[in-house]
């Protein structure tokens, strides 16, 4: 018997990507918005924001996305509480499931945050515009482009959307199947963990109180977390701080002393090395590169 091959549909399919912006603002934020021929999703990574469209006035929080179709109006502002942290892919795709989306505002699920940390992560790998540019409209293609990272940014992007539509219409998928996370009890083990690390996010915590509070082993702790997150769970911690730091110097309600206190740091020069090291700029410099892009002019139509 010959061999005959199999031909396999493509149900979702993007053309090109526009632009992919992961920024951060200020808490009094505002953009008075768009429209424009493809489509758009916005999620709130940190913080929350407001965006009014066509259909309505919605509120975002932490983990939240909302699509916008073609030529559908959209405008972004920050609450006026929170500075939040935003990510926007916009693309081209015309494949009819894209209906699911629209007038929707949905939940990222664990697998599907991670999904978009592999985009923004291909995003930087493509791309010499830089991402923290929200006006910015036409991104630039870097010289040296890693074998393969095109690709798999558009494939990442067709699975995000794909795995929302299978998770939220049940078609054909079993979330405890764990076909698209085959660690997920390490990924509970993880949450629960970061869950803890956010209630004692003002505290200087050991890598002994995580482990104890948590009952699992030094090793298996730092096992999991350079699993999940390629560093150990100490590093995690600080990260978390040096992003809360960040949305506070972003609500401008406290000076850089009493954030540092605020956040368990012994000293403000101890805390000032820290937010260096991991965002490659001074508190001082960080603020001031927020205040420039929040208050960029608009030429946008």
């Amino acid at each position: 018997m010959a061999y005959q091959s199999v031909s396999l549909e493509r149900e979702l399919f993007i053309k090109s990507i526009y632009t992919i912006h992961y920024y951060e603002y200020q808490n009094d934020f505002y953009f008075d918005g768009e429209r424009h021929d493809f489509w758009e999703f916005q999620c709130v990574d940190t913080g929350a924001a407001e965006v009014v469209t066509d259909n309505g006035c919605y509120t975002l929080s932490r983990g939240q996305v909302i699509f916008h179709r073609p030529n559908e109006f959209h405008t972004l502002k920050a609450t006026g509480r929170t500075a939040p942290r935003v990510v926007v892919i916009s693309f081209a795709c015309d494949s009819p499931c894209m209906k699911f989306f629209e007038n929707k505002v949905l939940n990222f699920s664990d697998t599907e945050r991670s999904i978009l940390g592999r985009i923004i992560a291909e995003a930087r790998n493509c791309f010499s515009s830089p991402m923290d540019d929200p006006y910015l409209e036409q991104m630039k293609k870097k010289e040296n482009i890693p074998f393969g990272a095109q690709q798999l940014l558009i494939l990442y992007l067709e699975e995000l959307l794909i795995h929302m539509i299978r998770r939220c219409t049940n078609s054909h998928y079993s979330a405890s199947a764990g076909i698209y996370d085959p660690c997920q009890t390490t990924s509970d083990v993880c949450r629960e963990i970061i869950h803890y690390l956010e209630q004692h996010i003002r505290e200087s915590l050991t890598i002994q109180e995580i482990s104890k509070n948590n009952m699992i082993g030094h090793s298996q702790l730092q096992k999991i977390f350079r699993e999940e997150y390629q560093c150990g769970v100490i590093e995690f911690f600080t990260r978390m701080k040096i992003d809360f730091a960040k949305q506070l110097i972003r609500e401008n309600d406290m000076n850089f002393t009493q954030i540092s206190d605020f956040l368990g740091y012994s000293s403000i020069h101890y805390f000032s090395r820290q937010f260096k090291k991991l965002s490659g700029m001074t508190p001082t410099e960080y603020a001031t590169s927020i205040k420039a892009i929040s208050e960029r002019p608009q030429n946008r139509n």
